[in-house]
């Protein structure tokens, strides 16, 4: 018996995000907005991997992500890595990083922020990168990242 077994099937276009810290792939799918998507998408979730241990993947057929939403996926999982898939073959594969300023996809908890009350987009500054903390541009609040909710 092969050991090695492919335990998810290839995509034969879209995007692959791999290296997804471990329990972090449903956070990740909401970012990407894929629980009303008719697209083909596959999740796994604490697969074995060499380089972390455990990790998860997600496999969406047919769409490419945005740089708006890699950088919002890297306060998620900075190790995370996005593979595009042409014809079966990867034809792009990079890393992300962890943006210094997010605009319009992060909802401020705070309740009395001009974003809640008014309507204003709101931004975000990276205020520490272990934790990842954020901090409302607006009101000046600091949220760990785990606390917050993102918008698309």
């Amino acid at each position: 018996m092969n050991k090695e077994k492919l335990k998810v099937d290839p995509i034969k276009n879209g995007t692959v995000i791999d290296h997804i810290t471990s329990g972090k792939a449903l956070q990740v799918a909401d970012i990407l907005n894929i629980s009303n998507s008719e697209k083909e998408i596959m999740i796994g979730i604490n697969l074995t991997s060499r380089k972390m241990g455990k990790k998860d993947l997600i496999k969406i057929e047919n769409r490419e992500i945005s740089k708006e939403e890699a950088n919002s996926i890297a306060l998620i999982s900075p190790t995370a890595t996005l593979i595009i898939i042409d014809d079966y073959k990867v034809i792009k594969k990079f890393g992300i990083d962890i943006p210094n300023e997010i605009k319009n996809h992060i909802i401020c908890p705070n309740s009395n922020c001009i974003t809640n009350i008014e309507g204003v987009k709101t931004r975000f500054e990276l205020a520490n990168k272990n934790p990842i903390e954020v901090r409302c541009a607006y009101c000046e609040k600091k949220y760990f990242i785990d606390d917050v909710k993102f918008s698309f």
